[in-house]
């Protein structure tokens, strides 16, 4: 090759300044990872000589100089004015004479080793000071999909590098302190990816949202990866955990479906542009866009890139539509989370008001001001500091507004997306793929966005209070017992999981059923039958899944196995079902199978409901889902506790159930644990634990029941409280029961969370773990460090 031109496959780490981070990269890939099964499309790239020895041609990068040199970027419309002037300067220029040939002799050899002049290829941007582990270009130059013919593709080489003058990467630069100078720009000439005919994505090698490590995180979407990237889908997306995959075991966290509603396809010959969008059809949108067997390729290709890089990687994939592979076409260095310290950030909202608008989160910070609709950016300058951004997908020229926002808000896109991205360097919540925000929005009217709730992120009216803790996770004090976590929403399970813990004391099965599964087990089991009205509403939520009765136990699988996983190899307790019959009855199609009970909290529910006939088929869709994760997935971490055991005659007919469905107490390290929430449970509390390894205390029912009192009604709630005398000694039988049979005890109600001097009891009592509600952790802990000397 010439000195403007080098083989991607002749390059490495060490030509970053010669051919950019991109195209360095992919040919890092290419020499070290294609005999380990990362498949990279080959080409060629032009180099940082060609492109500054073609700015010097009749002084062009004097002129560029002085244009850049008085402006102020801050000034939108002046950066406005200059970008474009500079952009046409490189268009209008020819090649000097030695490029043109260059690129003309790399295009034959290219063409012959394809065997197809008609080959289509992509035009990729790769900046010399790009993908620097500390900064992040992503985005700011172009890309080039579906280029076809020599001329088309000179035209698109210029265009490349023109666009190292778009306005937000002048801009970008200045910011970031680099002289626009000293950064240069190589054009990667690569073989297409047929994922027009497929699907494509992005992946990070961790959680985007909270920086944990053992997860991939992938996103995919019908047609080309642009779509994806620009934001202009909400995306599938999917969590794969790193060590079950080491492991060669079922490895899929879990699957989110995107209503993927546009894609990008190649355009008929002769049109105006070489690719165009189309709608998803209907069917199609509610269906995943990659099955199971490629998420978890995708993941081992991910995490073999990020083994050789040393550091989290942010990489781009496509499926070939007609040889059926799958090809990573980028990667590069994460350049937020991997940056982030060890700090924790608690956001909470202290109200709520009407919710507006609701989309995916990003980040979990909360922010509010006063809401500016933007149509176009022509409008941006309508923006002012502190307000929120409203629009319908972002791109890298927004991103001079975007450091002004409060907060932002967009109707397109997923976690990957250009907002997402900006939203997490800047540090500012954003909820993307609301679908109908600028119409719900008004403009001028105060809101408050909140991604402090998992994985879905509010728009509420008004300007709500919410509370911001800052936590330096330097080394916590030692404390005489175990402080565990009440967590029953997996989408927050990674970022609660960096807080100081010694694992998941409960985490409650009803939660998951709720929020991710929204229909009752025995509508599933018997969809057929249901009447046209309930299999309209059911059939469109389950349509991802094979059967109605997988979606079910699918969807158990990946909330249980996400909380397991994040919290491994500390042991994480989960709780079998214990809604209520009219809690129950709240799902869909519920009250066709829900008596009507005039005290449910008492009524027909926990270990009573396990061992009925009438709720044994939903029963075992529980176990099949527990023991999945437990020996399938290899996540023996995974304990279950059983709740409201009212008598031993329960206690043995449901422990003798669980060991009918494979779960049997003791085999492969199995522990079953009982919710100690009943006087029963206490007075008879040797008994009990015949049957079990060791009680987690419920102090919520376990108060109401002592006390003769409904937790739920108004009337009485002043005379609520787990301090009172004869709820202690219920408490104190148990432990000490407990601890005379050297067995499990700790204790998951709200009391300690509410009242750090009963957690102090407590210790006192010698109870093993407290799990406590997340945002108590940190202060509680702190608290009986303080008082640990009493005792």
């Amino acid at each position: 090759m010439t000195d403007y031109v080098r083989w991607l496959s002749d390059l490495g780490m060490t030509d970053v300044p010669i051919v950019g981070g991109k195209n360095a990269s992919l040919g890092e890939m290419i020499q070290h990872l294609t005999k380990v099964g990362v498949q990279v499309p080959g080409g060629f790239a032009t180099t940082a000589d060609a492109y500054r020895d073609f700015l010097a041609e009749s002084g062009l990068d004097a002129r560029i100089a002085a244009e850049l040199e008085s402006l102020d970027v801050d000034d939108i419309a002046a950066l406005g004015e200059a970008g474009p002037k500079i952009r046409g300067w490189i268009i209008e220029q020819p090649f000097q004479p030695a490029l043109d040939r260059a690129i003309e002799e790399a295009y034959t050899v290219l063409t012959a080793e394809a065997g197809n002049m008609d080959c289509s290829w992509a035009v990729r941007s790769s900046a010399t000071a790009e993908d620097l582990p500390d900064a992040s270009f992503a985005g700011q130059q172009e890309t080039f999909l579906n280029v076809q013919g020599l001329d088309n593709i000179k035209h698109a080489v210029k265009e490349v590098f023109a666009s190292l003058y778009n306005d937000r990467a002048i801009a970008y630069r200045v910011h970031q302190g680099f002289t626009h100078a000293e950064v240069a720009l190589s054009a990667g000439i690569q073989r297409m990816v047929r994922s027009d005919l497929a699907a494509s994505g992005v992946m990070f090698t961790l959680d985007t949202e909270s920086g944990f490590r053992d997860a991939v995180f992938i996103t995919a979407s019908y047609g080309l990866g642009e779509m994806v990237v620009q934001g202009a889908v909400n995306p599938d997306e999917f969590y794969v955990h790193k060590p079950t995959v080491a492991a060669g075991r079922p490895a899929i966290l879990r699957r989110t479906v995107g209503d993927k509603a546009i894609r990008m396809v190649y355009a008929d010959a002769g049109g105006d542009s070489p690719v165009r969008t189309e709608d998803v059809p209907e069917t199609d949108r509610i269906l995943f866009s990659i099955n199971d067997a490629e998420v978890e390729d995708l993941a081992r290709q991910a995490i073999l890139i990020e083994e050789h890089y040393g550091r989290p990687m942010d990489i781009e994939w496509a499926k070939d539509g007609v040889d059926g592979k799958l090809y990573i076409v980028q990667a590069r260095p994460e350049t937020v989370q991997s940056r982030s310290g060890q700090v924790i950030e608690r956001y909470h909202l202290q109200s709520k008001g009407d919710v507006i608008a609701s989309g995916r989160s990003i980040g979990h910070r909360i922010g509010a001001g006063k809401a500016r609709v933007v149509e176009s950016i022509r409008d941006m300058e309508h923006v002012q500091p502190g307000d929120v951004l409203v629009t319908d997908m972002t791109d890298p020229d927004w991103e001079p507004i975007m450091k002004r926002a409060a907060a932002i808000v967009t109707n397109r896109g997923g976690r990957t997306c250009h907002a997402a991205i900006i939203a997490r360097e800047l540090g500012v919540p954003a909820v993307v793929g609301c679908n109908d925000a600028t119409d719900r929005i008004a403009d001028g009217a105060e809101v408050t966005v909140s991604c402090a709730e998992g994985d879905t992120g509010y728009i509420y009216a008004g300007a709500l209070p919410f509370e911001h803790k800052t936590v330096e996770l330097t080394q916590m004090p030692d404390i005489p017992v175990k402080v565990m976590m009440n967590v029953g929403n997996p989408e927050r399970a990674f970022a609660f999981a960096a807080t100081p813990n010694a694992g998941i004391g409960l985490a409650r099965l009803e939660f998951i059923i709720n929020n991710t599964i929204g229909i009752h087990p025995k509508a599933l089991l018997e969809l057929d039958s249901l009447p046209a009205d309930l299999r309209e509403r059911i059939e469109p939520r389950i349509a991802a899944y094979p059967s109605p009765r997988d979606f079910y136990v699918m969807r158990l699988i990946e909330g249980i196995s996400t909380l397991t996983a994040a919290f491994a190899p500390s042991p994480v307790i989960v709780r079998m079902s214990d809604f209520k019959s009219n809690e129950y009855a709240n799902l869909i199609a519920g009250p066709r199978y829900e008596p009507h009970e005039e005290n449910p909290m008492i009524g027909f529910r926990g270990a009573g409901r396990y061992v009925a006939e009438e709720f044994r088929e939903c029963f075992r869709m529980e176990c099949e889902a527990l023991k999945y994760v437990r020996e399938d997935m290899g996540l023996t971490n995974l304990q279950i506790m059983i709740p409201f055991v009212r008598t031993l005659g329960q206690a043995k007919a449901v422990t003798e159930a669980l060991a009918e469905q494979g779960l049997k107490r003791g085999e492969n390290g199995l522990k079953l644990i009982m919710m100690c929430e009943i006087p029963s449970n206490a007075v008879l509390a040797d008994e009990f634990l015949e049957y079990f390894d060791g009680f987690s205390i419920g102090s919520n029912d376990m108060t109401q029941l002592t006390l003769g009192l409904d937790r739920d009604s108004s009337l009485v709630a002043e005379h609520f409280d787990e301090r009172d005398p004869a709820v202690k000694k219920m408490l104190s039988m148990a432990i000490r029961a407990c601890r005379a049979q050297d067995k499990y005890v700790g204790i998951c109600g709200q009391g300690p969370s509410d009242h750090a001097d009963f957690a102090d009891w407590l210790v006192k009592e010698g109870i093993e773990s407290l799990s406590l509600n997340p945002d108590t952790v940190i202060d509680t802990w702190l608290y009986l460090a303080e008082h640990a000397k009493t005792l």
